[in-house]
């Protein structure tokens, strides 16, 4: 008898046929903990079974083809007829807890986006819940028809920024990867004005690299960094819809803009 423990039941019957060197159908299973996926990546568990091999049940070895022998010398192969095994039960209920939760996925994306943002809003709502910090309750509402507004405010959320923003990076990337993963949107993450403030800033930084377009066709940024390069983006696409604008890569994995012609590409 032997406990397992693995991300998913599949890959725990798996480590248990390996383990006990079996098929996984010959192994009776019993399951401790089901896997659970948390909540925005939190909190997850994996999946443990208890397994056991029956002494009835040998171990699956290969067996070289043999041969008997006739009187007249000639060899004729041996065959084997295969045991006849039957599944586990448990083995069944789980891939039906599988099949649940794929159609509970396709659900989710039929959702609209004012009933995306209510569920998004109570469930971030409940994770931040015993949060450290003193913030006020999390508003999340419909920005456009493909964006989310997540906005944290209160005595304490500037404090979610981080030293350069990096609390905001890492928090904005969690929530995205949930949102986009989950229900397919965007998102616009707002932490005591950060957001606002930095595309004032950017867009006071690209009034000099406007002029510079509009008189010589084209230019670049500086090196900008995290969500900087993606406001600055926008706002040039924005203004510029007819001209090529990209982000390029330094060396170093700085980021940075160019705006040109299309009929030089």
């Amino acid at each position: 008898m032997k406990k397992i423990e693995a991300p998913t039941l599949e890959q725990a019957y798996a480590q248990a046929a390996r383990e006990f060197e079996c098929s996984v159908t010959a192994l009776q299973v019993e399951i401790v903990q089901f896997p659970s996926k948390g909540v925005l990546g939190l909190f997850k568990k994996s999946a443990i079974i208890i397994a056991n091999l029956p002494q009835s049940a040998a171990p699956v070895t290969e067996v070289e083809p043999s041969s008997s022998v006739k009187e007249d010398g000639i060899s004729e192969p041996v065959s084997y007829e295969p045991e006849e095994l039957v599944l586990g039960d448990e083995f069944y209920e789980q891939a039906d807890d599988f099949e649940e939760e794929r159609e509970l996925d396709d659900d989710m994306y039929q959702l609209s986006a004012q009933e995306c943002a209510d569920e998004v809003k109570e469930q971030i709502n409940i994770l931040f819940k015993d949060i450290c910090f003193d913030i006020n309750e999390i508003d999340v509402s419909v920005y456009d028809d493909n964006t989310l507004l997540v906005e944290f405010t209160g005595p304490d959320a500037a404090l979610m920024i981080g030293k350069e923003g990096y609390r905001y990076k890492a928090l904005s990337y969690m929530l995205f990867n949930w949102i986009n993963a989950v229900y397919g949107m965007q998102l616009r993450l707002e932490i005591a004005e950060f957001l606002k403030n930095q595309e004032e800033s950017i867009s006071r930084y690209l009034i000099n690299v406007c002029e510079i377009i509009d008189q010589e066709g084209r230019a670049q940024t500086k090196v900008l960094d995290g969500v900087l390069v993606q406001i600055a983006l926008k706002q040039l696409r924005d203004r510029y819809p007819d001209r090529y604008v990209a982000i390029r890569s330094t060396r170093d994995g700085g980021k940075f803009i160019i705006i040109n012609s299309y009929h030089e590409y």
